[in-house]
């Protein structure tokens, strides 16, 4: 348990994620998607796999892209970006993925659910 009261899952190790891209997970019967910065910081981001707009299990399949400093996912199906820190759309802010809290410790990552 953390001290917030979050509990936090081993999810993968390091070495299990692509630099630069994502890779989807199961994680109590939600799909996520983890993507991989390991030149940035936070390096890791988790995001719900599931694309909003398209209804499909596709998000850790899209680009990463960069845009005045932030980091988005593009969907594969439609191409609307998702901020991999807030899960907001970026062309339309009304709709968002849900994201999750991320820690890393030693080349162990970890997600709270």
């Amino acid at each position: 348990m953390h001290p917030a009261g979050q509990v936090w899952q081993e999810v993968c190790h390091l070495e299990d994620l692509v630099p630069g891209s994502g890779v989807a997970l199961l994680l109590e019967e939600e799909g996520v998607a983890l993507y991989y910065l390991p030149e940035h910081s936070p390096s890791v981001y988790a995001l719900a796999h599931q694309d909003p707009f398209s209804g499909a299990e596709v998000l850790a399949y899209g680009l990463l892209c960069e845009r005045d400093g932030r980091w988005s996912v593009a969907a594969p199906l439609y191409k609307q970006h998702f901020d991999l820190e807030t899960g907001v759309c970026w062309e339309d802010e009304s709709v968002s993925v849900r994201t999750w809290p991320v820690r890393i410790q030693g080349e162990r990552v970890w997600l709270a659910i």
